[in-house]
């Protein structure tokens, strides 16, 4: 499990792309791994229209640029020189790849460490998540919610709007992002309609905190 998750922190954060074209990689479980708390279909057409169009996109926008053999931690934190169609469509990789990642129908848990860095930010675990779902909440239309580890070391939680994140330099609150959950309504509406708040609630049975802990744990680095 250590070297998957050091896989994955490298894959998000922390190395070059080793190919010309980013790709849409397979989930590592099965489109109704997460039921009933997301929806086989909505998992289905999620990664593969949804994902695979930013993918398809993004490498259309940078071919023959000077970003095509960059990675997407590169691409984030140069964004405002890049224009609108790799901002949404890079964005959107990267948020997806790693939300895929921070999901999981095996139960966990967040670290000790995690665990007493939340209650010291944010009070106890369940007001921790009741801050996600209020940020994810006011967001207004499409966008994400983050856990984020600052430059200071510190937890902090915040919102972007449509496929925008915290690695990117336009981001108002800037950081490596440890968890993230998605509001676009594509991600919930074929099983919760406009219920944003009733998939928020939800989400929190699947949530892969391996993965988080591993992130987290990279982030103070």
């Amino acid at each position: 499990m250590k070297s998957s998750i050091l896989t994955l922190i490298s894959i998000f954060l922390f190395t070059g792309n080793l190919y010309a074209e980013f790709k849409l990689d397979p989930l590592d479980y099965a489109y109704n791994a997460l039921e009933p708390y997301i929806d086989a279909q909505t998992m289905e057409i999620h990664h593969s229209k949804h994902h695979a169009a930013y993918v398809n996109n993004l490498n259309k926008a940078i071919k023959g640029t000077a970003f095509e053999n960059k990675s997407l931690e590169e691409i984030m934190k140069n964004i405002s020189t890049l224009g609108d169609v790799v901002r949404n469509n890079g964005g959107g990789h990267y948020n997806h790849r790693l939300f895929w990642a921070l999901l999981s129908a095996k139960k966990s848990e967040p670290s000790e460490a995690l665990k007493k860095d939340i209650e010291k930010t944010f009070g106890d675990m369940d007001q921790f998540k009741k801050k996600m779902n209020s940020e994810a909440m006011a967001r207004f239309g499409s966008g994400w919610v983050w856990l984020v580890v600052t430059p200071e070391k510190k937890l902090t939680i915040c919102s972007t709007p449509n496929q925008d994140n915290p690695l990117m330099d336009i981001a108002q609150v800037k950081g490596a992002p440890i968890l993230g959950i998605d509001v676009w309504e594509h991600a919930y509406y074929l099983k919760y309609q406009n219920k944003r708040g009733d998939y928020l609630e939800s989400i929190w049975n699947v949530i892969n905190w391996e993965t988080v802990n591993g992130l987290y744990n990279e982030a103070l680095k």
